[in-house]
């Protein structure tokens, strides 16, 4: 099970065990950003973000393909050193490149922190169960054993909420598992606008240092 101080200690066996609702969570995050920070969102945190906050630095990438987010991610963190990159990824995409966990590890970028959205499905394909709600996968311990420095999980917003600015000052890169409830029958996403104007306002943005 996902451990650390933030969790209750219930068994993940399958989705209904003790989640937070998304937007809550993601609120937390919101109320802690810093104005020059860059942040990645994808499928779930996507469809979400947006409707939390709006920045010049934010990047809501929706591909065909899941599991490209930490690449993305890292990428920004190593080409702008002097800048926080917060990047998400869900459960399902995680699950497709384990290995981009050790990569990031590997790499030395201490300006990464890896949010994991993990609601126990596959939001973009439908809502089915992902494989890890069945076999009680602990994706915090994933990540510590990769070698992330600062890892936790939570599963509890008072206790997310209380932990959350000191999490994010510790060493990097940071790893952090949130589990949230899924978001019923909301599985359709698209990009909150042509993802060339994306593109063009982050470079715009990260050129204005």
């Amino acid at each position: 099970m996902l451990n650390g101080p933030g969790m209750n200690q219930q068994s993940p066996q399958n989705i209904d065990r003790q989640r937070m609702p998304v937007d809550l969570a993601l609120q937390v995050l919101v109320g802690l950003r810093r104005d020059d920070q860059v942040v990645v969102t994808s499928q779930g945190s996507a469809r979400e973000w947006p409707r939390l906050c709006r920045h010049p630095l934010d990047f809501h990438h929706i591909p065909s393909a899941m599991s490209a987010n930490l690449p993305l991610g890292l990428g920004l963190a190593l080409s702008q050193p002097q800048r926080e990159v917060l990047t998400f990824t869900g459960d399902g995409s995680l699950l497709m490149n384990l290995g981009a966990l050790v990569t990031i590890v590997a790499s030395g970028a201490k300006n990464l922190t890896v949010v994991l959205i993990d609601n126990g499905v596959y939001e973009v394909t439908g809502g089915q169960k992902t494989a890890a709600s069945d076999a009680a996968t602990d994706f915090a311990a994933l990540a510590r054993a990769a070698g992330f420095p600062t890892v936790e999980g939570f599963d509890d917003l008072s206790r997310w909420q209380a932990d959350a600015a000191e999490l994010l000052r510790q060493p990097g890169p940071r790893f952090i598992a949130l589990a949230v409830h899924p978001e019923g029958e909301d599985f359709l996403l698209d990009p909150p606008c042509p993802i060339e104007e994306q593109v063009a306002r982050l470079k715009a943005a990260l050129m204005d240092a």
